[in-house]
Formats: C-alpha cells, structure tokens, sequence
C-alpha cells in the first residue's frame, strides 16, 4: 500500500522513526513555513487515491484528507521537514487516532458483568467465523479460563461437526441440538450450562446469515433475546474490502455489533478493511486471525497495522 507515495517520500521514513507519530505537533506548529491550503492539493489528492486503491472506503478517505486539510492548512512545518514529510507523519497520526479511538477489553467486561460472559459472533458464510471462535476460545483457556461453546449454525450439519471437531481439540464442553433445530434454544442451553457449570464464558456460533436476508437476520436477533449476549463480535474477511464494511453495517443496524474480529489479517496486504469498518461503525477491532492454527490469533494493534499500511514491517 502506498507504493507511489513511499516512492515519493523516499527520505520521511527515516525522519519518521526519530519523530514520534503520536504527536503531530513535534511536525507541526513549529517554526518554518506556513501550509497554503493549495499546496496540500496534489498530495492530498495521491494520498485520497492511494486509499481508495487500498479498499478504504470512500467515506472514510474523504473524511481523512478532509480533517487532515483542515488540521494542517495555516501550520508551519519544521524547517528539518519537506512539505511531503511532514504531511506523511501528519497521516501516520491521524490513521493511528481513528484505529484507538476505542478500546476492547474483555477483562473490564468480565469486571462489569460477571460470569459466565456470553459472545455471539456474526458474519457471513467464509469469513473464518468458527475457526475464530475456537481460537478465542483456546486463548481464554490459556489464561485459565473456561469455555462452553454453543453450536448455534444449525442450518448447516457440517457447522456443527466443525465446531465438535474443535472442542474435542480444546477439551471443551460443546452444547449442540439436531441439524434444524432452533439456534435460540442452543444458545439458552448453554448458557443455563455455565452457569450451573459456573463457566466463565459462553462462545455462540451463529449461521453465515447474508447480511439483507431479513428472515434469517429475525432469526438472529430471536438468538440475541435469549441468550442475551454480553459481546456481539461482527467477523470479517479482511479482504472482503468494501463488502466487509457493507456487511459490517448491516449488522450492527440489524443487532448492534459491540467489536470486530477480523480474519486473513496475514493475506491483506492493504489494510484497508480495519480502517473502514472502525471508522464507519464507530467499533473497535478487537482481534484478528492471521493463520490455521489456534495461535495465529491475537489482539488488534494499531501500531503493528499501520506498519502494514505504510510498508515499514
């Protein structure tokens, strides 16, 4: 990502690394030229680009380059910088603002609520919605923590035998009815066993609903009312692009979506899908999946994705 414009300011990188991105003013504010709002044009106008042709959604660029404009027209530039230096490290701040804008932490929900901690996950056929939840689920148990998982696909019989697969892996208790049955009356009757149980969490699968299939998304919000999620994890294929941003809206329009989780973080090579789904959602991304095993899976870091946008891993 960016490849026109790291060409472009070959020499900021090197200055970025003495330069703290956290705070603009150390580039900005300082003594040295004035910004003219028409100096910013031409690359202002690269980056907007760039973004677009790095599955950023359109709203979100605009929104980007616009606050950028607006933040840097009238600032001074550090005599040490070059406009496209300083408009660069500018960027960097501003991309790491919108992806810690808001924080997930499980601990703090496990504080408010109690136990046992219920969490659905939603998302459509593909997204790696399963795999994520047995890797969540492996990570909880890491730190000691025990797991009850609720095979809530029940439109699909190999949803559910992909699910068992995995809590026979785990060590893990599983709660399953027949292919067909109501996916409500999974989610109930795990949570009723963790709590007897005295379980810490509840992981609820759901079926790969299409986000504009209203039956099946009625279904879902019948599956919210009983079991009564404490988190609503929305996971997303990171190289769905605009089409994850799309399905994330729909969700939490349809059941509100509480963090995102997204998948085949290690195949995204634009970063596109975190920027957009936070920034257009207004939710945090609190995990992502980057592999097969249960390992490859670990909390999101802004510092670590905006290495990837920029190129610098």
């Amino acid at each position: 990502m960016f490849r026109a414009l790291r060409e472009k300011l070959s020499a900021a990188s090197a200055a970025a690394k003495q330069k703290p991105i956290d705070d603009i003013s150390e580039v900005v504010g300082v003594s040295g030229r004035r910004l003219r709002e028409g100096a910013l044009d031409d690359v202002l106008g690269d980056l907007e680009l760039e973004l677009l042709q790095a599955d950023v959604a359109l709203p979100v660029a605009e929104d980007l380059t616009k606050s950028l404009r607006s933040y840097l027209t009238g600032k001074k530039i550090d005599r040490d910088f070059r406009l496209e230096e300083g408009i660069n490290l500018a960027f960097k701040a501003a991309v790491k603002k919108v992806l810690e804008k808001q924080r997930f932490s499980l601990d703090e929900i496990v504080k408010d609520k109690g136990t046992p901690v219920v969490m659905m996950f939603v998302g459509i056929n593909g997204t790696g919605k399963t795999t994520a939840i047995a890797k969540l689920a492996h990570r909880l148990q890491k730190e000691g923590r025990s797991c009850v998982l609720a095979a809530g696909d029940t439109f699909r019989a190999g949803a559910i035998e992909q699910l068992t697969i995995h809590s026979e892996k785990l060590g893990c208790k599983i709660i399953k009815h027949q292919a067909g049955s109501d996916p409500a009356a999974v989610a109930y009757d795990a949570v009723e066993h963790a709590r007897a149980r005295k379980k810490d969490f509840v992981l609820v699968d759901t079926a790969g609903r299409m986000q504009t299939n209203r039956n099946l998304m009625d279904e879902m919000k019948k599956i919210k009312r009983v079991a009564k999620p404490d988190v609503i994890f929305f996971v997303g294929d990171s190289l769905a692009g605009s089409d994850a941003v799309e399905q994330a809206i729909r969700f939490d329009e349809a059941i509100g979506v509480d963090a995102v989780i997204l998948t085949k973080i290690d195949a995204d090579a634009k970063g596109g899908a975190a920027l957009s789904i936070t920034e257009t959602i207004g939710k945090p991304v609190a995990y992502v999946s980057y592999g097969q095993e249960y390992e490859a899976f670990g909390r999101f870091d802004a510092d670590w994705m905006i290495s990837k946008i920029f190129g610098n891993e």
